[in-house]
């Protein structure tokens, strides 16, 4: 167990920190008093303490000397400043993973006044019941362990992959952004059978556990999605007449470009 005897802390605690640290518990890879946690919003805090029995950092100071890993859980313009309040603090057996987005290694590195092993993650929302789809890059002097730590750590909710750090703009732009595009697609196919008089309830609930099957199918089988749609797709059927629609209104073309759309930017906030 990579994570074994590992105390780990985390600077803000927010959504993400929660969905992390419950999933952490579940998975039984570390103990309660091995958490630690620190955030401006005292209420933030006690709602964790008293939620998992984690324990509170007295400062950002302080969680920074006792944790062997830290994950940096903070907005973006806050990330800069709190790591210059700790620059002196950290060791080169550290492990610090940002999953703060658009903020490069080599940023991160440079504010810290010695080698320290630092892992960027790219994580998304379903994280926070655990279906989580995050994207693991080492920073220059972030060794195998740490790596391995930080994909067990993203494992506790969802999948977690390791992808070179030049990749992780096209990430942001599928997996990263994902969610909003599925969230789309679900209310265009409600909607489409709210129209011919289905009820919203019942179609939200057909159409919702048909995307979680289908994805389901997509993983365990391993087999590529085009096989299992030829599977649904009988000549001169239902399923080939609703897929020449979604075809000759260029479907796959728009999906394809929301990606490039989407990583195209965030490639642009990670140079403002």
């Amino acid at each position: 167990m990579p994570l074994k005897g590992q105390r780990i802390g985390f600077l803000g605690a927010g959504v993400m920190a929660e969905a992390l640290v419950s999933g952490l518990l579940k998975a039984g890879l570390v103990k309660p008093a091995d958490l630690f946690v620190s955030d401006v919003n005292a209420g933030r805090l006690e709602h964790l303490r008293q939620k998992f029995m984690v324990q509170a950092a007295v400062d950002n100071q302080t969680l920074v000397r006792q944790a062997d890993i830290v994950i940096l859980a903070v907005k973006p313009p806050v990330v800069v400043p709190l790591l210059k309040e700790t620059a002196s603090l950290w060791g080169s057996g550290q492990t610090l993973i940002s999953i703060a987005a658009g903020m490069p290694t080599g940023i991160i590195e440079s504010c810290l006044e010695g080698p320290v092993q630092v892992v960027r993650v790219m994580p998304n929302t379903p994280c926070l019941v655990g279906e989580g789809a995050s994207a693991v890059s080492a920073g220059t002097q972030a060794s195998r362990d740490s790596v391995q730590k930080t994909l067990a750590i993203f494992a506790a909710v969802g999948k977690a992959v390791e992808v070179p750090e030049s990749l992780l703009d096209c990430v942001t732009g599928l997996s990263g952004s994902g969610p909003g595009y599925m969230y789309l697609i679900l209310e265009g196919f409600i909607d489409g059978a709210v129209r011919l008089g289905l009820p919203r309830d019942v179609a939200r609930l057909l159409i919702t556990q048909t995307m979680l099957g289908a994805a389901k199918m997509v993983l365990e089988t391993g087999e590529h999605p085009a096989k299992l749609r030829d599977m649904v797709t009988t000549p001169g059927g239902t399923t080939i007449a609703g897929l020449y629609a979604l075809e000759e209104g260029a479907c796959r073309a728009l999906l394809m470009k929301a990606v490039a759309e989407a990583s195209s930017r965030s490639r642009e906030q990670s140079n403002e």
